[in-house]
Parts: C-alpha cells; structure tokens; sequence
C-alpha cells in the first residue's frame, strides 16, 4: 500500500451555544460560549468555562458529525442539543467548520487490512 492509500478526512466542528433572544439560561453558559473539535482534540477557549453536563449531552454525537453521511441521512439536518438542564432552553448548535486530512498509520497502532474486491 502506497503512502497516498493511507488517509481519511474529518470535518472540524464548532459546538456553539445557542437561545432564543431574551432567554434566561441556567446551565452557567452564554449564548455565543463555543469549543472547537478537531480531529480528536477538543479546543476550549481561555476564560470561557463549559458545563461538564452539557459536554456530556454532545460528546457522543461528534464523531457522527465529524465524518462524511448520505444527504437523506438524519445527521445532515439535526444538527442542535438541547441542553442538560430541562428546565433551559439553550442549545449547543453543531457545525461543520473546515476538514482535515489524517493518515491511518499516524492515527491508529494497528495495521490498515483491505478488503478483497
């Protein structure tokens, strides 16, 4: 396998909190508060907390988000969590941001084993 058969493509993600205008929020976030996502690494900004319990809501949808789905598929157009809190009415807004390039060599130990066609 040649160095050029060796990669993936991942979308950077942005994970922005959302509200309606006026809305009273509860979970300790402001409407604006974002992370970055990229690659595997979450980037949070200085002096800008994030609530553990509404990191817990999102988390288990970026990979999903970060990587390429059919255009009829639910994850093109779903692309807000609600909050932890059920009493708040903010959301954590997902979006696609850039992509980047990574080799399976540099991402994983384990060897990359193709399938026959």
């Amino acid at each position: 396998m040649s160095d050029e058969d060796d990669w993936f493509e991942l979308f950077d993600l942005r994970v922005e909190v959302v509200a309606p205008p006026g809305a009273r929020i509860l979970c300790s976030q402001k409407i604006g508060d974002y992370f970055d996502v990229q690659g595997e690494l979450l980037h949070f900004q200085p002096d800008m907390p994030f609530s553990l319990y509404n990191l817990a809501a999102v988390i288990p949808l970026l990979p999903a988000k970060q990587r390429p789905f059919a255009p009829n598929d639910w994850m093109s157009t779903d692309a807000e969590v609600a909050c932890a809190d059920p009493s708040c009415p903010s959301r954590l807004r997902i979006t696609r941001t850039g992509k980047r390039r990574f080799r399976h060599s540099q991402t994983s130990g384990l060897p990359l084993i193709r399938k026959a066609t």
